[in-house]
């Protein structure tokens, strides 16, 4: 729900909606929720970049994800938001091995978290970056 940022405007919007009947195994809310009049703040896929544009730590799956989730905050910190205000995820990793599926999950999870945004994880081909092995888009909310 809102929250109350320094210099006291009202910000996130967001608020997880649970299930009293689907699996509780999963790590994350099934649903979120924002209200009309929220600032939606749409992420393009945030990648393990450098500040020169090179993709770091090529092979390691923890280190990409660790690199993406920092990016990400930057990005959404540029855009006056925070982790807390996103409303969802899809995370990307290249990969075809479901242990570096989880591994990047982890991650990703473990820097979100008690703010569990609804994610979609997939297993992909190919991301854009030479060596790139994970990505993660998202969107927020503010009001």
């Amino acid at each position: 729900m809102s929250k109350r940022r320094e210099g006291g405007a009202v910000t996130s919007a967001v608020q997880l909606i649970r299930s009293s009947t689907l699996t509780d195994t999963v790590e994350y809310a099934y649903a979120a929720t924002a209200p009309a009049d929220a600032r939606l703040i749409f992420l393009a896929g945030s990648c393990p970049l450098d500040d020169g544009g090179r993709t770091l730590a090529p092979g390691d799956v923890a280190a990409q994800a660790h690199r993406v989730m920092l990016n990400l905050e930057i990005a959404l910190a540029d855009a006056g938001a925070e982790l807390t205000d996103v409303v969802s995820t899809r995370v990307l990793v290249a990969t075809t091995d479901r242990h570096d599926l989880v591994t990047a999950w982890q991650v990703v999870r473990d820097a979100f978290g008690d703010h569990d945004p609804p994610s979609t994880l997939l297993g992909v081909t190919v991301l854009g970056y030479p060596d790139q092995l994970v990505e993660v888009e998202a969107v927020a909310a503010l009001i």
